[in-house]
């Protein structure tokens, strides 16, 4: 009972003081829906299970491109087109680039991880981690060899089992991660325990991080609520959510430890990080953010590209022109079946390249960017933003505005590319230039200012190698309709790392010599010994 009457009270004070702030003369808020007294717009807060991205979209309508709201006297503020997050969160990212107090999340396990790090120094130090190992082209090249290596054993696994698609791509997404991160190599031919707990965590995390969704997040003594009290199963939640984060952070660095220890360690970001401070004292400062460096890698490689990978196979299946397309100009190169592409080839398919910008277009992995926090009041446009306010970027309206991205529900790499080189795809024949006709959306996708994803040069080479190697030899087909007439049409979860449901699709190779070309794989990078068996009685 006393918790809920302090609670009460916190609401009243808040509202109080939000009251008596809003006398005070200064520009209108942006417009948005109604208020309730006390609680604001908490009725309009998306559901659970609900796509925030789509639910946040209808604001744009209603009330136009920026919206607000009110929860117990917290702001929060709409963006529903790309111009106004490029001119808040990148050219005022000094004042525009805090995170809020996800209590939630806190409570989760889930505060270190880069993308929710509130502390200056420390995400200044895990930027500068990541950075100086995968923060450019030239760095991420480091590991082309093992990129290649596992996008080669992923062509061998969707070969032998199709059907497991989705079990694959997370396979190599976790494989390049965990040997780039920590020098892991994972169970060739059977699950892998740390990514299968990857799995686990980043699906946690998906929804630990989802803003403006938790009741904790606007009333923080909910936090202290006894996990029996009635309405407090969010405790029991963020308590197991906390136990598989704590493994996920702690047991690949206890391997590297241990590795280094006995001096038997591959070198990988984390033991780079190690060697430079060799003298990290247990649990102090610099060894969560060493860690979480780390994890954070681990975090950002093992689901994301995971996402986009899923999301090219299902565009593949739905649009067989653009697959043909895409093949043409991969055997034009190539030559029939003589060989796999590479990085190299990179340069010479601009088709390819603009396929891949339309999978991070299409669909983004992280439709609704994570909130960014106002550390003082700004004034833009003729509305005002407290200090204090949640800004959240509609990253799925920004790459599917019709304005900058004509009939954006249709999925076209043509719109990346020249006018002389579209025409050349649209014939069928080489486009032979790069350029770009609509807006890139790696501007978009990963990020605004200081929050901007350090791992997005490492992604795009994932998911480029991925695409092109693919395409080469398969061919990718819509699955078999359990009903005549009825189209199949792929389906996205919600969630912070939002990913589409698997969908049994037809996955063949193109001909005897493209079956033999994967099988070629195995030749070329034979299997290595997993590291799985030294994980067990590991002390984290």
């Amino acid at each position: 009972m006393l918790p809920a009457l302090i609670a009460v009270l916190l609401i009243l004070a808040g509202y109080l003081a939000t009251t008596l702030t809003s006398r005070k003369k200064h520009p209108p808020l942006p417009p948005g829906p109604p208020r309730k007294p006390i609680i604001g717009n908490l009725n309009d807060l998306p559901r659970p299970g609900q796509k925030d991205w789509l639910h946040w979209l209808k604001h744009k309508e209603l009330y136009g491109p920026i919206s607000s709201l009110s929860v117990f006297g917290q702001t929060i503020i709409i963006l529903n087109e790309a111009r106004h997050a490029v001119d808040l969160l990148e050219k005022r990212s000094a004042i525009h680039s805090s995170r809020p107090q996800q209590n939630f999340a806190e409570m989760s396990g889930w505060d270190n991880v880069l993308g929710s790090v509130k502390s200056t120094e420390r995400l200044r130090e895990t930027r500068k981690n990541l950075h100086r190992e995968i923060g450019s082209n030239k760095s991420v090249a480091r590991f082309n060899d093992v990129q290649t290596a596992e996008v080669g054993r992923f062509l061998v696994r969707v070969l032998a089992s199709p059907g497991n698609l989705i079990q694959h791509i997370r396979k190599e997404a976790g494989a390049i991660i965990l040997k780039m991160g920590y020098g892991y190599t994972v169970e060739p031919h059977a699950r892998d325990p740390l990514v299968d707990l990857a799995d686990r965590a980043l699906e946690d995390f998906s929804v630990a991080m989802l803003p403006a969704t938790y009741a904790v997040d606007f009333i923080p003594i909910l936090r202290y609520l006894p996990a029996w009290f009635p309405g407090a199963g969010f405790v029991r939640t963020a308590r197991q959510y906390k136990k598989t984060v704590t493994a996920f952070s702690d047991l690949p660095y206890a391997f590297v430890r241990k590795q280094m220890r006995e001096g038997r360690f591959a070198p990988s970001f984390l033991s780079n990080l190690l060697e430079d401070q060799p003298e990290l004292e247990r649990g102090s400062e610099a060894e969560v953010t060493v860690k979480w460096s780390a994890a954070s890698l681990y975090a950002g490689g093992a689901d994301t590209t995971v996402s986009s990978i899923a999301t090219f196979f299902q565009a593949m299946a739905l649009f067989p022109d653009v697959q043909r397309k895409a093949q043409a100009e991969l055997d034009s190169l190539l030559g029939p079946a003589t060989r796999l592409p590479t990085f190299d080839d990179r340069e010479n398919l601009p088709y390819i390249n603009a396929l891949v910008k339309e999978v991070f277009r299409w669909h983004p992995v992280v439709p609704l960017d994570l909130s960014h926090v106002s550390v003082q009041d700004d004034v833009y446009e003729g509305y005002w933003i407290p200090k204090g306010a949640s800004i959240l970027a509609n990253i799925w309206a920004f790459t599917h505005d019709p304005a900058t991205y004509p009939d954006p529900d249709a999925f076209r790499p043509e719109r990346f590319l020249p006018t002389s080189a579209a025409a050349a795809a649209a014939t069928g024949g080489a486009a032979g230039e790069t350029g770009s006709e609509q807006r890139d959306p790696h501007f978009l996708i990963f990020g605004f200012g200081r929050r901007v994803c350090p791992g997005r040069n490492l992604a795009d080479a994932n998911v480029f190698l991925t695409i092109a190697q693919a395409l080469t030899v398969f061919r990718i087909r819509a699955p078999e309709q359990q009903s005549v007439g009825k189209e199949w049409k792929p389906v996205f979860l919600p969630g912070v790392i939002s990913h589409p449901v698997p969908a049994g699709l037809r996955i063949e190779p193109r001909s005897e010599r493209h079956r033999e070309l994967v099988r070629e794989v195995e030749r070329v990078f034979p299997w290595e010994e997993s590291h799985a068996g030294e994980l067990e009685g590991l002390e984290f």
